[in-house]
């Protein structure tokens, strides 16, 4: 039985993922169109989500879409929408960029009547994806659901909710085994799976306080891979590079890589975060100096 608020936030993630994809259709009016330049925008896991989100846009070629930090966003550039993603609704940052924007603007949130809500021109809710715990799991990857499923009303074959769902599941089940007596890990994706791979590395020093860093696959060897040894883990979203596994083999780190939507890949290393939190006697429901949501005065 889930022990913690994240443990069964993670283990409801299946579920809510498909009442996200079902969204997109009564949502599609408020989210981007094929055509329109799409700036995404969020802090701390949302800022990754909007990554993801960003090359898949660009990738089905529905319009140039860029993310950026919600502390970030470059005056003067012109879009058509931006998209901002906030679990609380409640984080300065975006608050602030929503009230100063004269661009139309959507929010996708788990609290419709936020402070960012009343500032936003559309608002998405995915309520049933409201976490107790302050470290972000299936906010995200609704979120994300949710953005996949609305690129996907143009394309169907983008998004396969019924397999993804079933990856899902699969990720709740695989076996954490030997990861856990890892001293280090880097966790590493292409294109979208970029900013999952962020997001798994954020996820690990929030919840565990375990150094976990993330780059890009082709980036890795320009360097990072000096720190690869034995011990320590080198953790692909997707297929790795070609070539890789064997450099990473030569240095005695370990290549670990699971045959899952990438997305529901993100699962497992969730459940990583997790149980190293556990293992280290810590409570991944409330990590060391962090807070739901980043208020600012």
């Amino acid at each position: 039985m889930p022990s913690t608020f994240v443990d069964a936030e993670i283990a409801s993630q299946p579920d809510v993922w498909r009442r996200a994809a079902a969204l997109a259709t009564t949502a599609a009016d408020s989210l981007p169109r094929p055509g329109e330049r799409v700036a995404v925008v969020g802090c701390g896991t949302s800022w990754f989500i909007a990554m993801s989100y960003a090359v898949l846009r660009e990738q089905a070629g529905q319009g140039l879409t860029d993310a950026f930090a919600g502390s970030e966003f470059p005056p003067g550039r012109d879009y058509d929408r931006v998209v901002a993603i906030s679990r609380s609704g409640t984080t300065t940052e975006v608050i602030d960029l929503l009230a100063a924007l004269r661009t139309p603007a959507t929010l996708v949130t788990a609290v419709v009547d936020s402070p960012a809500a009343q500032v936003a021109t559309a608002v998405v809710g995915l309520p049933f994806a409201e976490e107790e715990s302050v470290v972000q799991t299936r906010f995200a990857t609704t979120a994300l659901t949710l953005l996949r499923a609305g690129l996907a009303l143009t394309d169907p074959a983008l998004l396969d909710v019924d397999a993804l769902v079933a990856d899902g599941v699969a990720a709740l089940d695989v076996d954490l085994g030997d990861l856990l007596s890892a001293e280090q890990c880097t966790f590493l994706g292409r294109g979208w799976t970029v900013g999952l791979a962020h997001e798994a590395a954020l996820k690990t020093r929030e919840a565990a306080q375990f150094w976990a860093e993330a780059y890009p696959a082709m980036d890795y060897r320009h360097g990072p891979i000096a720190i690869a040894e034995p011990g320590r883990l080198v953790w692909s979203f997707g297929v790795a590079p070609a070539g890789l596994d064997d450099d990473v083999a030569a240095t005695g780190a370990r290549s670990v890589q699971h045959d899952l939507d990438p997305q529901a890949a993100l699962v497992v290393a969730q459940r990583f975060a997790v149980a190293m939190a556990t293992r280290r006697g810590l409570d991944p429901d409330r990590p060391r100096s962090l807070t739901r949501s980043v208020i600012l005065a």
